[in-house]
């Protein structure tokens, strides 16, 4: 059919769409079709030949990378680069990546399940990070903090220009949540003894969950906002203007997820006060949950309490190094240079029906009540310590992905990945 010259916002895709569909022929080779066959050129028993390519890909590929105006009929004897990339992807990631990516520094931790890209400026980074992502992997990026106004990010700078705001604290004890100024989150955030007590003396674990958000962000925080945009990992993929970005492309009728940005503030864990508080920790500030859309988390501040019952340094490190870590990681908590600031633990979004599956039966353990519309992973009920991530393991294969993030990392997840913090 003919392509449509109207001006209608999404038209760039469904012209892309119709205009080509009938020059994709059996066999063909056209040197002016931006991407590859869709059928296989090898025999009826299939041994032989190419294998057919992800259509939808390549044709995405090229509205994005040539980024044709939606009022016009897109040409088709545009060469995309990413045509010319090899399709096998699973061989890339483990074995080839080194030959092909010589120019960037990168490592693989987590058994091969995350790639780290060392270096934040090279410009040719999302090369590798599509060969990953294609995949669904996770992707952490290092160094951000030192394209960004660290003074912005300050404690004492947040609460100096925001106190008097209002906002929801959770305490992640108890998971009560009350109404209170910011500042008073801010104030306890590096002074122990300004923080809040629970009923038993205790100290409350307090964060101040996505304050703000979207376009409260933006509006009420603009130096931050532009701080945080111009310091983005990946801009070809993470910027709202990326021309990877599939959610900036998407027409107007599309009902999109919150995208952000929103920032998200908790207190680091102290010393157990008792024998009895010396089991496995069984409280994080983000419980296990997933995410409908992709994420990136970028770490901006890292804060050092001080006051009774704060872990030292070396208390620190001795505590994240009880954790399965990769030998990677284990040598970047050595680094002086580095500072940890969060513990996350990441599934692969495949395994999420056997974890659910366990976190019922866990609950069941314990005596609590399992309705028939209970989800554990939608309700953020569980924090699964560490006997229960090596339970899991051993009754249902589900090995947990454990990652440090240092000030300035991003980590970067595919939607649907399941992680707590």
């Amino acid at each position: 059919p003919p392509a449509s010259q109207n001006n209608e916002q999404g038209s760039t895709l469904r012209d892309l769409l119709t205009t080509t569909a009938g020059k994709l022929r059996l066999g063909s080779t056209d040197a002016g079709i931006a991407f590859a066959p869709v059928y296989s050129t090898g025999t009826a028993s299939g041994k032989s030949g190419r294998t057919m390519p992800n259509i939808l890909d390549d044709i995405i590929a090229s509205v994005v990378e040539n980024k044709i105006p939606p009022n016009k009929t897109p040409k088709m004897n545009v060469k995309s680069e990413i045509k010319d990339e090899p399709k096998d992807d699973k061989n890339c990631v483990q074995d080839d990546c080194s030959k092909r990516y010589s120019d960037i520094q990168y490592s693989w931790i987590c058994d091969k399940h995350v790639l780290w890209l060392r270096d934040h400026k090279n410009s040719n980074n999302w090369k590798l990070f599509k060969e990953c992502w294609k995949q669904g992997r996770p992707v952490l990026v290092s160094g951000m903090h030192k394209k960004m106004n660290f003074s912005l990010w300050k404690a004492e700078s947040i609460s100096l220009d925001f106190g008097n705001q209002q906002a929801d604290i959770l305490n992640c004890k108890d998971s009560i949540i009350s109404n209170t100024n910011v500042k008073e989150f801010w104030d306890g955030f590096e002074d122990v003894s300004k923080r809040q007590k629970v009923k038993n003396g205790e100290t409350a674990l307090l964060k101040l969950k996505d304050w703000p958000s979207g376009e409260d962000f933006k509006a009420m925080m603009p130096a931050r906002y532009e701080d945080l945009l111009k310091s983005l990992p990946l801009p070809e993929y993470c910027s709202p203007e990326g021309k990877l970005n599939l959610a900036s492309h998407l027409p107007g009728f599309f009902v999109r997820p919150d995208l952000g940005p929103r920032l998200c503030s908790a207190y680091g864990e102290l010393c157990p006060t008792s024998v009895a508080a010396t089991k496995d920790h069984d409280i994080g500030t983000t419980n296990l949950h997933i995410e409908v859309s992709d994420v990136v988390n970028i770490l901006v501040y890292v804060g050092i309490a001080k006051g009774n019952g704060v872990l030292s340094k070396s208390g620190v490190l001795k505590k994240l190094e009880e954790e399965d870590l990769d030998d990677l990681l284990r040598k970047r908590l050595k680094d002086s240079n580095e500072l940890p600031g969060a513990l996350w633990h990441i599934y692969a979004g495949k395994d999420a029906d056997k974890i659910r599956e366990f976190l019922q039966k866990i609950a069941k353990e314990q005596g609590l009540e399992v309705l028939p519309e209970h989800d554990p992973i939608r309700d953020q009920s569980w924090y699964v310590n560490k006997k229960l991530r090596q339970r899991l393991l051993e009754e249902y294969g589900v090995k947990t992905c454990t990652v440090i993030q240092f000030l300035g990392d991003a980590i970067i997840l595919p939607a649907g990945a399941l992680h707590q913090v």
